[in-house]
């Protein structure tokens, strides 16, 4: 062909035939260049399915050294799931040969017709290699594929919020190690996995050991919810730790299918104030002690959980609150708790109430009704707890009913209202009453702690040594209502004008800064749910300070504070 144009331009204008040889010289310059001797790169396949990998080997025979060929062209269509380099020397029939080889395991981003492009190194340039990509399983061999992913829903539709299951499963018929999984992110859904197991099945009496990953969405909203697809990459066959590349090695790039689902909104015919779709619910009832034993003012704490297979404990609504006459309630913070298993998510919210009856009488709480959808039915369900009797024995209360030390324990009680006729003329002689009395008693109060200063009663001396020593023994056992029993006998021989009152009543009398502290510590240990450890050594160091306490500190602390309460 050259020849031909050559011939025909010589004949007309031989200036043209010269141009024409230098055009056609320089086209083909390049072409030399590329086709680089020193520079090579070869693949073990050209044709590959999307969740398949292949080997791309580069090697330099140059002289030159140092640095690393520019692979940024190669990850446009491909993800390099390893690289390793080696130098090499040879004799071969008494000639030495030396280079550098890097070994990639590449895997597609995409399906279709793609280029390992040309790459540099010092200079030197290697041919690009086409490679087709093809659907994952669309190969000829591909019903005899040694490993491969399998995605499982466990449902065909779902609701809004509605507990979907979804099973990733990686099937092989050879040995496979060092498995990277992807981690399953759904947008528009929350996420969790529940269970991985490993076991073996047969398919077409061929056997498959099989990883499995389960997980746990639950759908933010309504419409079509899709699962992308999933890549696992893992290695194949054994190890030769005396092999630079692992030849013995191959590792795999697995790929999974998309799914799509359905998801339907709440239905129109639900009645329910909370969206609870679940497989199951139940509420139960559990008490700190017998109920039956109930007295006025003693605190007893009822718990109530709220148990959902197929809800997490987020999604769970608060219980209704008491609200009974008679009963004084003291709710604590509820607490969250989600399991899971091979079924998915069951969430628990757990609310304890300590509950102090203030007057004698029989009771009711009651009925807890939660309403909720079965989505093993597909209709409205209700779950009920009954209503519960109890009777409450003793004398009505008539001090503080909240457990000592506690907020409310703070706060002034009300007043029973008298009848109007009659309530300035009794407010004003208890008024008169009152004062006479706190006047008689301020001064009876001054002569007693001046005699105690001179000489102290024997009588009542002998009887708080005794208190002290049940005190300490108590303090040994580390049973916080022994100890507070102990402490209030002591506290009321030591200083006879708080007989009668409360042990929070007397600390906020008596101002002891470690009274206060002890009976605080003691009020955590036996009202809190749950309760709260008492810490023996601190318990112990209170106590010891407070048997060393003198009385006229405190009856000096008193006179202090007796303008302010009178």
């Amino acid at each position: 062909m050259t020849r031909k144009l050559t011939s025909a331009f010589s004949s007309r204008n031989p200036y043209a035939a010269a141009l024409l040889l230098c055009l056609l010289f320089a086209l083909g310059l390049p072409t030399t260049v590329m086709a680089s001797d020193l520079l090579s790169a070869t693949v073990d396949r050209n044709e590959i399915g999307i969740d398949e990998t292949l080997n791309l080997r580069l090697r330099y025979s140059g002289t030159e050294s140092g640095g690393q060929p520019d692979f940024e062209l190669l990850e446009q269509d491909f993800d390099i799931l390893s690289r390793q380099q080696s130098n090499q020397y040879r004799v071969i029939n008494g000639r030495a040969e030396s280079f550098v080889e890097w070994m990639l395991v590449l895997a597609p981003k995409r399906e279709g017709k793609l280029f390992i492009p040309s790459l540099h190194y010092h200079g030197e340039v290697s041919d690009a290699i086409p490679i087709t990509i093809t659907e994952a399983g669309s190969r000829p061999d591909a019903v005899n594929r040694q490993a491969f992913l399998e995605v499982e829903l466990d449902k065909k539709e779902i609701f809004v919020q509605e507990q979907l299951l979804v099973k990733v499963r990686l099937y092989t018929t050879i040995g496979l190690h060092d498995i990277a999984t992807e981690a399953l992110q759904v947008p528009g859904a929350h996420v969790e996995k529940v269970d991985e197991q490993r076991y073996e099945r047969r398919i077409n009496g061929v056997g498959h050991a099989v990883y499995e990953l389960t997980y746990a969405i639950f759908p933010e909203s309504s419409g079509k919810l899709t699962i992308p697809a999933l890549n696992y990459v893992a290695v194949a066959g054994r190890r030769d730790p005396f092999s630079l590349f692992n030849r013995n090695t191959q590792r795999l790039r697995l790929r999974s299918e998309p799914q799509t689902i359905q998801v339907n909104p709440k239905p129109d015919t639900y009645t329910g104030t909370h969206w609870l779709p679940a497989a199951s619910l139940g509420i139960v009832q559990s008490w700190s002690q017998d109920p039956d034993t109930f007295t006025v003012g003693e605190p007893i704490t009822r718990i109530l959980t709220l148990r959902a297979e197929g809800l997490r404990a987020a999604q769970l609504p608060p219980l209704p609150q008491l609200n009974v006459d008679g009963l004084k309630t003291y709710p604590d913070q509820p607490q969250q708790d989600d399991q899971v298993s091979t079924n998915g998510i069951t969430g628990s919210r757990i609310e304890t109430t300590a509950i102090v009856a203030t007057k004698p009488g029989d009771y009711q709480l009651p009925p807890i009704t939660i309403t909720w959808w079965d989505t093993k039915t597909g209709r409205q369900r209700a779950t009920q707890l009954p209503a519960f009797r109890f009777k409450v024995i003793g004398s009505a209360a008539a001090t503080n009913t909240a457990p000592p030390g506690s907020a409310a324990d703070l706060v002034p009680q009300p007043r029973t209202a008298m009848p109007a006729d009659n309530f300035w003329r009794n407010l004003a002689l208890a008024a008169i009453a009152a004062h006479l009395l706190w006047v008689f008693y301020y001064f009876w109060l001054q002569k007693q702690q001046g005699s105690s200063l001179r000489k102290p009663h024997p009588t009542n001396a002998g009887d708080k040594g005794k208190k002290a020593k049940e005190l300490k023994r108590a303090c040994q056992g580390n049973e916080p209502k022994a100890i507070q029993a102990a402490l209030v006998r002591w506290v009321h021989a030591r200083w006879p004008h708080t007989a009668g009152r409360s042990l929070a009543e007397a600390s906020r009398l008596l101002q002891l800064p470690e009274l206060t502290r002890l009976q605080s510590a003691l009020d955590s240990a036996i009202y809190s749910s749950p309760a709260r450890p008492l810490n023996q050594k601190e318990a112990q160091m209170l106590v010891d300070r407070l048997l060393r306490s003198p009385t006229e500190q405190v009856g000096s602390q008193q006179r202090k504070a007796l303008p302010e309460l009178f």
